[in-house]
Formats: C-alpha cells, sequence, structure tokens
C-alpha cells in the first residue's frame, strides 16, 4: 500500500505548494527516488502471479468436489456429469503436470470421495440392491515416509450387516500391496493379501451372546472377545501364483487432495486427506 500511495502523495504536495522552479525534480535527485518507488512497486506486482495460480487452483479443487458432491462416490451419474467430472479432473491435474510424487507427501491416509473404477463401484451397486449389505468408507493409506522409490499402500473398506454388525464400520476389509516407482508419476502396484478383522457386531447380536439381564459367563465372554478378534487372512495370487499386479499413475498431489487413474482404463480416483487409522 505504501508503494500505490507514493505518487498519488507526492501528487497532492505538488498541487498544494505553488509552483517554484526549484520544486522541479532534478534528473540526480527525486526522480531517482521516485524510479526507484517504481521498480519496487513492479517486483511486488510480479509475486501476484503465484498468488493467482495457488487461488486458481483452490478454485479448480472446490469445483471439483462440488461436481461429484452428489454422485454418491461415482454410483450416480450420468455421461453429462461423467464429461464435467472429467473436465475439472484434468482442470486440476494441469497444475501439477511433470511434477514427480513426493512420497513424503503421499504417506497418509485418504478417504474416497469419487471413483469410476468397475470393481469399488460394484460394491456400492450390492449395497444399494441388497438390504442386509452396507458399504461405508473406502480409505487408501500410504506407507512410504521415510521411502525413496516404494512402500505400501492398503484399500481399506469399511462394511456391515445391519443387525449383525455395527452401522456402517461392522467390520473391515483390507486389501494390501506393496508398490514401487516405476516413474515420476506411476507406481506398480503388487498386492500380496485381503484380510477380514476389526469385527464390532451389533448391540442385538451380543444381547444374544450375553444377556443384559444376567451377568456374562465366561463362555459369552470368550465368544465376544474371539469375534472382535477375529482376523481372516488370503493371499492374492492368479491361477500362475504369481501375485496380481497394476499400474498406478497418481495425477495429481498436494497435502489435501490426492487424483488418481488405473491404467489400463480401470478408472479413476479422488481422494482428500484423513485422519489417521491404526490398523
Amino acid at each position: 500500500m505504501d508503494v500505490i500511495a507514493f505518487p498519488v502523495c507526492s501528487a497532492a504536495v505538488i498541487r498544494a505548494v505553488p509552483f517554484k522552479k526549484s520544486l522541479v525534480p532534478t534528473p540526480n535527485s527525486s526522480t531517482n527516488v521516485h524510479h526507484q518507488k517504481v521498480v519496487h512497486y513492479s517486483a511486488t506486482v510480479g509475486l501476484s502471479p503465484r498468488r493467482d495460480a495457488e487461488t486458481e487452483l483452490e478454485d479448480k479443487k472446490y469445483e471439483l468436489l462440488g461436481v461429484i458432491r452428489d454422485t454418491q462416490r461415482g454410483l450416480v451419474t450420468t455421461a453429462d456429469q461423467r464429461s464435467v467430472i472429467e473436465e475439472a479432473l484434468v482442470s486440476v491435474e494441469a497444475f501439477d503436470a511433470g511434477e514427480a510424487i513426493d512420497l513424503g507427501e503421499l504417506d497418509g491416509t485418504w478417504r474416497l470421495q469419487y471413483t469410476s473404477a468397475p470393481d469399488v463401484l460394484i460394491l456400492f451397486e450390492s449395497a444399494a440392491r441388497l438390504p442386509f449389505f452396507q458399504v461405508g468408507q473406502i480409505f487408501q493409506k500410504f506407507e512410504c515416509r521415510d521411502e525413496s522409490n516404494g512402500g505400501v499402500v492398503r484399500n481399506i473398506v469399511k462394511w456391515s450387516i445391519p443387525s449383525l454388525l455395527e452401522e456402517q464400520e461392522g467390520a473391515t476389509l483390507l486389501v494390501s500391496a506393496k508398490f514401487s516407482v516405476v516413474s515420476s508419476r506411476n507406481i506398480y502396484l503388487q498386492f500380496e493379501e485381503i484380510a477380514l478383522n476389526n469385527i464390532n457386531i451389533s448391540e442385538e447380536l451380543q444381547a444374544l451372546i450375553a444377556p443384559a439381564i444376567l451377568p456374562r459367563s465366561f463362555i459369552s465372554f470368550q465368544i465376544l472377545q474371539f469375534i472382535r478378534a477375529f482376523k481372516a487372512e488370503f493371499p492374492v495370487r492368479n491361477p500362475g501364483r504369481t501375485s496380481v499386479g497394476g499400474l498406478y499413475y497418481l495425477s495429481y498431489l498436494d497435502k489435501n487432495m490426492l487424483l488418481g487413474r488405473a491404467v489400463g482404463g480401470g478408472g479413476v480416483f479422488v481422494f482428500t486427506r484423513a485422519q489417521a487409522i491404526v490398523l
């Protein structure tokens, strides 16, 4: 503001004082000062494009989240909506194009906001059709903070069976994979294991196992503890007995948004930063 006010104040002084020849700036005096001010002002203005770019990026991210808001994470979309979403995705991706992925920034837990991946949408479709099946939040958890070329990623799906398990988070489906960085933006996922754990049975089922009107017997207590600690693990392999893998393109990353594309037409993903999940 001082820079902008300077010429205005100077003009006011010149108008207020009667004209004298001695007030006319000489090339070696006030002209240089004024020139220095102008140069300083130009340098200050030179910083604004960066601020403008940051503001534009936040606007584009906000627009992207806006166009996916009512799609039920991708389950309910029309062809026109998918075109608009793709355009919004590309607009955000353009701000990060060519930059190598920072594994330290990638590390952490990300919540799924939208996807067009068929293998995920089938879960949403099943939950919409089947009254006894619910799908809660879905996360990706990357563990790669101190790594230079890879790490571990876990796909976490919260699901439930109403009346038997707690709403939305009755159990956890965990798909674990190792990943390696194969280019500045591509990572290769090598899936290793599917696990079912963190089972939280509903109060109704607990009442059947250990009625509230009676003291819990040792046997019923043991049953409840066994259910909660239960974990089933299955290795992921194809018929050739080799691990299943896939290429994943991380198209955008910053401190609060992650965009990805499964290479080969596997769909797009929009994630936002979430609180850490302890597994």
